[in-house]
């Protein structure tokens, strides 16, 4: 008995749950959390994560070339015919054997003291390896956010643009109805009612593009936040006007300062100033210190056996003292690359100026038609309401009725685009300005 009452109590439990759980997946998207779910499953992403982890592992690489190397050699000789090895002394010729195989070993440390800023050189330019990871990074980040932005927008505007067109559908469906019923008095001819129904009819296609539209928008942004491209969702309003408070030239130099691209163009500088270092250190000696042990044995481990031990501590010198001018040819190469970066960096400047005006521009337009279109909503509504109490009265005709429904809503329409527009332009400006969202 207990157990069925435990039972109960579960299922109980359950169904009581449903609805919170069903609530709670019908939240609405905000536009944060998509920017978070972008960032988290995005491969893009990812991949310039791990390449920041690529470029640790070469900076690692370029501090071991100042470090000592230690190697060690085995082999085993078989000669053709006995062989003698050992001290060759008349005391010693017969404590020696002659042997036709011998065991050897040899280890060696070398600890390099002076390449000619070779090793620093390198591992400077693989530091800026790093860097340039790490921003290349940002620039990703920033690119999608943007993305995340651009789409979102999108959805809300085909999300008023279908409400633009219900209400459309609506308007001709009171028209339809006014028509039909004056008809039915004998007030207007059949003509009007079927004209009725033909402006019905076209709305209601245009609600279905409409309808069309959003669910494409949609499944655009599922793709983009890596979900399934049904997913159902809902988004938050946030389709409003907001004044941009920075003027032009606040925004470029922010641009300047906050640009992931633009540091990437100085660690560009950066490194091929610090290859030409590389290719110069080919003019100075390297210097080395080398220490060896070797040992020979007719045994497999030389531990039994020895015929021989030495040990030996160099110090190496090593000059390049002729090589066609292979040195100097990679210093004009390098040199040449470093014009090229400089070059690069200010091509990018310009770009960015560019960019950046265009954006600001663009986000002006937009903010000016916004503005227009909301006074032209109050007058097109005025001229709707109008013109519907005047062909209630026979006043007006039909056609001027049809003409107000259509201007109401391409006012509506141009609205609801200009605020997008707006919000899109500013979102690409703060992208053209190296800002993140929020």
């Amino acid at each position: 008995m207990r157990l069925k009452y435990f039972i109960g109590f579960i299922l109980w439990a359950i169904v009581s749950a449903s609805p919170v759980w069903a609530q709670e997946s019908q939240t609405p998207l905000t536009l944060e959390e998509s920017i978070k779910i972008a960032m988290e499953r995005s491969l893009t992403v990812h991949s310039a994560v791990i390449g920041i982890e690529g470029s640790e592992f070469v900076r690692k690489e370029a501090i071991t070339n100042f470090l000592p190397q230690w190697t060690g050699q085995y082999n085993y000789t078989k000669w053709s015919y006995p062989f003698f090895i050992g001290n060759f002394t008349p005391s010693a010729v017969g404590e020696n054997q002659f042997r036709r195989g011998v065991y050897s070993f040899d280890t060696t440390v070398s600890q390099p003291l002076f390449t000619g800023g070779l090793n620093l050189a390198t591992y400077r330019s693989a530091k800026l390896g790093v860097d340039l990871s790490k921003e290349s990074l940002e620039t990703v980040k920033r690119d999608l956010v943007l993305q995340v932005r651009v789409g979102y927008f999108t959805i809300l505007r085909a999300e008023k643009f279908l409400a633009v067109a219900e209400q459309q559908v609506k308007n001709f469906e009171a028209q339809l109805a006014v028509t039909q019923a004056f008809f039915d008095v004998g007030i207007v001819p059949k003509n009007d009612v079927l004209l009725a129904e033909v402006n019905l009819a076209n709305a209601k296609q245009q609600l279905v593009k409409a309808a069309n539209d959003l669910a494409a928008a949609k499944a655009s942004f599922n793709i983009l936040l890596w979900r399934e491209v049904d997913t159902p969702f809902e988004v938050v309003d946030i389709l409003v006007h907001k004044a941009f408070p920075l003027s032009f030239e606040q925004s470029l130099e922010e641009a300047f300062r906050l640009r992931p691209e633009v540091k990437s163009a100085q660690f560009n500088i950066d490194q091929a100033k610090e290859n030409v270092k590389i290719a110069r250190a080919g003019f100075f000696p390297t210097i080395s210190l080398t220490g060896n042990y070797s040992r020979s044995s007719d045994h497999w481990l030389t531990e039994n056996g020895i015929q021989s031990e030495n040990w030996s501590l160099q110090g190496l010198a090593t000059f390049t003292l002729w090589n066609w001018g292979n040195t100097a040819f990679k210093v004009g190469e390098s040199k040449v690359k470093v014009k090229q970066a400089e070059d690069s960096k200010n091509q990018l400047i310009n770009s960015i100026t560019l960019e950046v005006k265009n954006d600001y521009l663009n986000m002006q337009v937009a903010e000016k038609n916004v503005s227009t279109a909301e006074k032209s909503i109050e007058q097109a509504e005025e001229n709707l309401r109008m013109n519907e109490e005047r062909y209630k009265y026979q006043v007006a005709t039909q056609t001027d009725v049809v003409n107000a429904v259509t201007l109401l809503a391409q006012a509506r329409v141009n609205y609801y685009g200009a605020l997008s527009d707006f919000n899109v332009a500013k979102a690409q400006l703060e992208r053209a300005m190296g800002r993140m969202y929020p």
